[in-house]
């Protein structure tokens, strides 16, 4: 029996060929109420992105979408902890019930607590393993069919410089970072059939909330301190998704590391 190659259809190449740019993609962004979360969102709304908003302070969330709304911008909300499976499972239905599709997901919810080993912090320490590496694990989780059966998805995920310079009281938060790191280069190296893009992006001392939950008075000080005189605005991590969720789709960004220029 003769073997012949079909010729790919005209629908089969139109999903097939690189798309550019932000404008028209829809994208969920976890943590998105304060921070890098919320100045990505507002970023890549006024660039013409439709996004879907998840974090656990819903009134937050709420003024958030009203001053894209203001602004011309469509966005949707949903109040969600990523500890939650079912919660992230929810996001990616929500976009794509909604708007038809998901283009990104931005994991970008995270938690830091620090301090010396030798605390024993076993519970903070499980929050962060639930939070930084769970909840991302949680997102892939329910992006992944999606974006297969697209053929096209990219994850951008929020990583840390605490990955690169080991220093001490960030041992498990900085652990969490890196294991994250590790699973999106092995998530590329299995995808590399052109459906799917990975984006890590590491800031150094961004002026967020972060500080705000560490247990340690002193050491939160410290941090509070060293974010206001060294640290960068969010909008300026917003900046660095932006540019990898705008290259077409044959061009991956795989790593960013962002940080002020006076930090060593």
């Amino acid at each position: 029996m003769a073997w012949c190659r079909r010729t790919p259809g005209p629908e089969q190449e139109e999903r097939d060929k690189p798309v550019s740019g932000i404008n028209g993609k829809v994208v969920a962004i976890t943590g998105a109420s304060s921070g890098i979360g919320e100045a990505t969102a507002l970023e890549l709304a006024a660039r013409g992105a439709t996004v879907v908003l998840g974090a656990r302070r819903i009134d937050r969330l709420n003024e958030l979408a009203e001053r894209i709304h203001q602004s011309g911008g469509r966005a949707e909300v949903l109040p969600m902890d990523v500890t939650r499976r079912a919660d992230l499972t929810r996001l990616v239905a929500t976009a794509v019930e909604k708007f038809g599709r998901l283009d990104v997901l931005v994991s970008n919810a995270g938690i830091a607590r620090t301090g010396p080993m030798t605390d024993l912090d076993v519970e903070n320490w499980d929050a962060m393993i639930d939070v930084n590496l769970r909840g991302v694990l949680h997102g892939i989780a329910a992006a992944l069919p999606v974006f297969r059966s697209q053929r096209r998805g990219h994850f951008v995920t929020i990583v840390s410089t605490s990955g690169l310079k080991i220093v001490p009281t960030q041992a498990v938060y900085a652990g969490t970072k890196n294991a994250v790191r590790t699973l999106l280069e092995a998530l590329r190296q299995e995808s590399i059939d052109g459906v799917l893009r990975t984006t890590s992006i590491s800031p150094g001392y961004v002026r967020t909330e972060l500080a705000d939950y560490i247990d340690d008075a002193e050491l939160r000080e410290e941090v509070r301190a060293r974010m206001a005189t060294l640290g960068i605005s969010p909008d300026a991590v917003a900046r660095a998704v932006a540019f990898a969720i705008e290259q077409p789709d044959d061009v991956e960004i795989g790593d960013i590391t962002i940080r002020p220029s006076s930090q060593n």
